[in-house]
């Protein structure tokens, strides 16, 4: 399993990067954030490219990209509307062990300002907690591992407990 990939899927502001960036270097893997594949592809920031493609278009653009996304040896953080993409969800799920880093409403409240110019896929009648609703069975769904992350200072934490589970 130490050779395998993780994949990282969450809400927006669940820590999925932050985390992974962590994850990668105690395990030694490579890092890759999808977010940042797709805006170096196309040359923009998330919501410009929402902006421009629509959430249809945006979602088909991320599933596509994590579907043919053929790496090895590294830990993936997912834009939170990876799990809307069914190629992509199967396609990670053969090629890693998905982790699911799950925050409570109350947390991502605290830490998300603005949707939009995070680059978040939502219909302009969803507030977060629709989002939060609709998407949270889908990560659950695709998750082999669960782990809670609902402090500010908790990344460390999050890292280690993650860690320890791919050391064992």
């Amino acid at each position: 399993m130490f050779e395998s990939n993780i994949t990282f899927i969450g809400m927006p502001g669940a820590g999925k990067s932050t985390v992974g960036v962590v994850v990668a270097k105690l395990l030694c893997k490579t890092f890759i954030d999808a977010d940042l594949l797709i805006q170096n592809r196309e040359g923009k920031r998330l919501h410009k490219i929402i902006d421009e493609i629509g959430n249809e278009g945006f979602l088909k653009l991320e599933n596509d990209t994590l579907a043919n996304l053929n790496v090895h040896n590294s830990v993936i953080s997912t834009g939170g509307s990876a799990i809307f993409g069914k190629e992509a969800m199967e396609h990670l799920k053969k090629t890693s062990t998905v982790v699911y880093i799950k925050v409570s409403y109350e947390t991502l409240e605290k830490r998300l300002k603005s949707l939009k110019r995070r680059g978040v896929i939502f219909e302009e009648v969803q507030t977060l907690r629709d989002i939060y609703d609709i998407r949270t069975p889908l990560y659950e769904k695709y998750a082999d591992l669960v782990i809670e992350s609902d402090n500010d200072n908790d990344i460390q934490d999050v890292a280690m407990k993650i860690v320890e589970y791919f050391e064992q």
